[in-house]
Formats: C-alpha cells, sequence, structure tokens
C-alpha cells in the first residue's frame, strides 16, 4: 500500500569560507569540478552562494538517509578542495544580499529583469520534499487537505532567525523575504485536477508564466510529475532534521490518502486562516500559539504538533519510519529546540555572529560519514 509513497528531497546550501563561514560566491567553479560526480544531482540558484542538491526517486525513508548522506559528504568534499565549508540554515546570519552575485543564466536573468530587488533579494535557502502519488488528480486533492499543516512543517523546521548581523525577532526571516514574490504562500482550494490545469493555461496563455513551475506555492502539485511538493520549509541544520521532515510528510500522504480511499475527507480550510497559522509559526516557531478553526480552539503549536504526530502513528512502521517521528516527538519534548533555537541560543549567550556560522558549520556535518569520492570521479576532477 505505501510503495508508491516515493521521496524526493531537495535542500538548498550555503558555500562558506570554511575558517570564517562567510558566504563565497563559487557555484560555477563547483558545478564544473563536480559534473563527473553528481551529474544533475547539484545545480544553481539565483545567487552563487548557493548550491542545491537533488536526490533521485528515493523508496523509502532508510535509502533516503543513506543516500543524501552521501551525497552531502561528496559536495562537502568538493567544497573543502576550494577551502569551503557548508552551511545549512534558511539565511545567513551575516551576509547582505546586496554583496551576492547573480548567477549569469538566462533564467535568473528573465527573473531579476521580471522582479527586480524582490528576486534580487532571496538570499535565502529552503527544503523541498516531494511525495510521489498515484496521479496528479490526486496530488490536487490532498493538497487541499495537506495545506493545514504547512504551518506545522515551518515551525519545526524554522532555521532563520538572523538576517545582516541582526536578531530579527522572528524564527523564520526566510519566509518574510519569499512573500512578496507572486504566485507564493498558501494555495487557495482546488475542487479538481482540472480547475487547477485550468488555472496554469490561463497563467501560460496569457503570457504570466511560461511554465507551471512559475508557480511558487508552500505547497503544491508538480505540474509534470505525480508528486506533491512541500515548500513551505527553512533549511534544517542537520540530516537528522531533513530526514525527519521528509518521514513527516511522506506520513502525512500516506494517512491522508488512505482515509481518501476509505471515504473520509478532511477539512479544506480557507487559505487566509492557514495563513494565520502561518504567521505565527515563522514568528515564534514552536513556541508558537495556534487556532483550530475547525474547534475555534487556541493551542500550542507543540501540542498541535503533537497531535499531528498521534494523527500518523499507524502508518509509521508500514513507511519504516518510527525512529524519524520519535525524533521529532523528542524536538518538541527537550530542550535542544529547532535550528532557530539553537542560534539564537548562542548568540545571546556570545553576542557573536561568528560563534553562530562556526555552530552552523558544524552541525551541517554532523552524523555525515567521512568524505569518500569514487575512483573514476577523482581521476575525472584531477582534470581540473
Amino acid at each position: 500500500m505505501t510503495a508508491r509513497f516515493t521521496i524526493g528531497i531537495e535542500e538548498e546550501f550555503q558555500m562558506v569560507d570554511r575558517y570564517t563561514g562567510q558566504l563565497v560566491p563559487h557555484i560555477q567553479t563547483i558545478l564544473e569540478k563536480g559534473h563527473a560526480l553528481f551529474g544533475d544531482q547539484i545545480k544553481a540558484e539565483m545567487l552563487q552562494p548557493t548550491v542545491e542538491l537533488i536526490s533521485d526517486i528515493l523508496p523509502d525513508i532508510s535509502t533516503a538517509r543513506h543516500e543524501m548522506s552521501i551525497l552531502r559528504s561528496r559536495l562537502a568534499h568538493l567544497l573543502d578542495e576550494e577551502g569551503l565549508a557548508l552551511i545549512s540554515a534558511g539565511t545567513h546570519p551575516a551576509a547582505w544580499w546586496q554583496d551576492e552575485p547573480r548567477t549569469p543564466y538566462l533564467r535568473y536573468i528573465e527573473l531579476e529583469e521580471e522582479f527586480q530587488d524582490v528576486a534580487r533579494s532571496l538570499l535565502i535557502f529552503g527544503l523541498h520534499i516531494h511525495i510521489g502519488v498515484e496521479n496528479q488528480a490526486q496530488a490536487v486533492m490532498l493538497m487541499n487537505q495537506l495545506r493545514t499543516w504547512l504551518p506545522h512543517l515551518l515551525a519545526l523546521s524554522s532555521n532563520s532567525p538572523l538576517w545582516k548581523g541582526r536578531q530579527t525577532g522572528l524564527k523564520s526571516y526566510r519566509s518574510i523575504i519569499w512573500r512578496p514574490f507572486p504566485r507564493s504562500g498558501v494555495p487557495e482550494v482546488f475542487p479538481t485536477w482540472h480547475d487547477f490545469d485550468s488555472y496554469v493555461h490561463t497563467l501560460i496563455n496569457t503570457g504570466c508564466i511560461d511554465n507551471g513551475k512559475r508557480i511558487w506555492w508552500d505547497i503544491r502539485p508538480h505540474p509534470f510529475f505525480s508528486t506533491i511538493e512541500f515548500r513551505i520549509c527553512d533549511m534544517p541544520a542537520t540530516i537528522n532534521d531533513t530526514i525527519a521532515l521528509a518521514a513527516l510528510c511522506q506520513a502525512l500522504v500516506a494517512k491522508v490518502a488512505l482515509l481518501n480511499n476509505a471515504g473520509v475527507w478532511l477539512p479544506m480550510l480557507p487559505s487566509h486562516f492557514i495563513e494565520e497559522n502561518k504567521w505565527r509559526a515563522l514568528r515564534f516557531g514552536l513556541d508558537a500559539q495556534i487556532i483550530d478553526f475547525e474547534l475555534g480552539l487556541r493551542l500550542s503549536m507543540r501540542d498541535s504538533i503533537r497531535r499531528l504526530l498521534d494523527f500518523v502513528d499507524d502508518m509509521l512502521d508500514d513507511l519504516g519510519s518510527r525512529a524519524e517521528i520519535d525524533y521529532l516527538r523528542s524536538l518538541l519534548d527537550g530542550s535542544r529546540g529547532t535550528g532557530a533555537d539553537q542560534q539564537l541560543a548562542i548568540y545571546q549567550q556570545t553576542g557573536s555572529i561568528e560563534a553562530v556560522l562556526q555552530f552552523l558549520m558544524q552541525q551541517a556535518m554532523i552524523d555525515i560519514p567521512v568524505h569518500q569520492m569514487p575512483p573514476d570521479c577523482l581521476a575525472e576532477m584531477a582534470h581540473y
């Protein structure tokens, strides 16, 4: 039953000087040297200090953990040869977007021309998680119901409290930087795939967009494949955080699909109610008070996430992801908190952005195996 809920993971990393933690715009060299090793599994983003790591289609969480750990290890090895390291966070704590050059690809040139400073300021880093479903029609119906838990995913992943050397007062400042982009945020309910497809083709036919990938909602049915893409998460601090979030997304999709197949449909909240809770999540993270709009109750984000984890519990053994969901439970109950909580704790203790940067570089490599490169790729890279 769960075999179809495959996983895809896209991670946006910061490339920094391994000693100072300051951003380095080195994507062109990394792409050239890494082609033999990664092929299409690494790519550029809008600004040159960003490198995106893209998984294959992954059958289960165990494979996802193994494959993404190896990919990160190899990417870190490649960067180390250039005197660089990885940071895994939604924003860089100190950098100014005005100082970072745009990647010289046509797509980004066009985005800059269309959106001007809105595009130029995208010095932000996110985690995107794809879960495979039966077809695109099912993807739309699942999206309508899954929207409710977008704030919960944001709270769990919150990892961008610092911006331009300042404490912003928010747990996910990345979400604020992203907000001005058109066709972003929480989508409305689409009654059928036909309604969604008609919306996309109206935008294409009127010249608003050239394809469905220019719709950047917090969750979307992929325009070309039968997947649901969760796009709301900050880039988390560690591989354990990333895999646990992927496990939760997979379990949510599997549980709601199971209910729908049994004729049970969950409430489809208006987007403005979900946006209310999203604001609380980006402001306070796990410390938020959010609203259950179905019951008209206020409750803590932690308690609401506990209810969510209980909701998917009967899927975990079949999916092989109980350890990952238990990890999220420990996050709720322990003192560690999210990446944002840890960044703030270090900054408040030390008053030092540099201490936060050193911490983030360390966190990015926790539980990552010793760097290994296949011999044929090492030989290929020797030509550079």
